[in-house]
């Protein structure tokens, strides 16, 4: 199930947050649903890629421990789970809304194909991963009939290239050392990589920082002081670009995320400045 992958859903809490409707608590409730049913069913996709993978996934140093690669869980035990996983999930999503439903099934047939054949295309699978992030904010401006800014759509994306990217990144370093983890990496090499982070982490930064000055951003929040939280994007990156490039410890973003106290003191600092600025009415 890797329940410590949910927290890559919290982004279906930002178009409320965004909003300025993080203080609706019907509508919170609602996203908190909503953000269950989106866990279910990623759930059912980690374990189908597992299956899938099981035999790759034991030439691995990390991933041969999982159940299915390990054998402490019999495919049977673990196609039982998934679909009672996905039913449940989908149950949840369409109480909430049929686009909802349409939202979450699309991203579970999305990952099927990823599992099967568009994680072996190089570049493809990157663009797979980040489109997984861009429609979890969808799930969210579902639940609350919220438009989303083409700005948090363009950042959610590049942000998750930059980190697909990092996690490529370990597999080449892998690779070096004689254990190709997957067939999708002969399409990269560090070169390639290397280049590829810094412009996305490029161009995160620039479209960031023309979405905290642009006229439209200013007036909808009313505040002239969104760009102070632009000091805790550079820091976040910075620091997720050294743990790419100076510790080689990008394998897995979500762990990664869940024991440094750094990028988490980061995180907390964008949150409460943002919140802050945009609910206590600094205009």
């Amino acid at each position: 199930m890797r329940p410590h992958q949910y927290v890559k859903n919290l982004l279906i809490f930002f178009p409320a947050f965004f909003a300025k409707k993080a203080d609706d608590s019907t509508l919170m409730l609602e996203t908190f649903l909503a953000f269950i049913a989106f866990s279910l069913v990623a759930s059912t996709v980690y374990i189908l890629n597992d299956y899938v993978d099981r035999d790759a996934d034991r030439l691995h140093p990390k991933k041969k421990y999982r159940p299915l690669a390990s054998g402490a869980v019999q495919p049977n035990a673990a196609f039982v789970q998934m679909f009672l996983m996905l039913f449940g999930g989908g149950a949840i999503a369409f109480y909430l809304s049929p686009v909802l439903l349409a939202l979450v099934m699309g991203y579970f047939l999305m990952n099927v194909a990823y599992s099967f054949r568009l994680k072996h295309i190089p570049i493809v699978d990157i663009f797979i991963i980040a489109i997984g992030f861009v429609l979890r904010l969808f799930v969210g401006s579902v639940v609350g009939e919220i438009t989303l800014s083409m700005w948090i759509i363009l950042m959610a994306f590049l942000l998750a290239l930059f980190m697909a990217l990092a996690k490529r990144r370990d597999d080449v370093l892998l690779l070096a050392k004689g254990q190709k983890v997957r067939k999708s990496i002969d399409g990269y090499n560090l070169e390639f990589i290397n280049g590829a982070m810094m412009i996305m982490a490029s161009v995160t930064i620039v479209a960031y920082i023309s979405y905290t000055t642009a006229a439209q951003t200013v007036a909808f929040f009313e505040s002239e002081h969104l760009y102070f939280t632009v000091f805790w994007v550079l820091l976040g990156i910075l620091r997720y670009m050294q743990i790419t490039f100076v510790e080689a410890q990008s394998g897995s973003p979500t762990k990664i995320l869940l024991r440094d106290i750094f990028l988490q003191l980061t995180i907390l600092g964008w949150v409460v400045t943002f919140a802050v600025l945009i609910y206590a009415g600094s205009g």
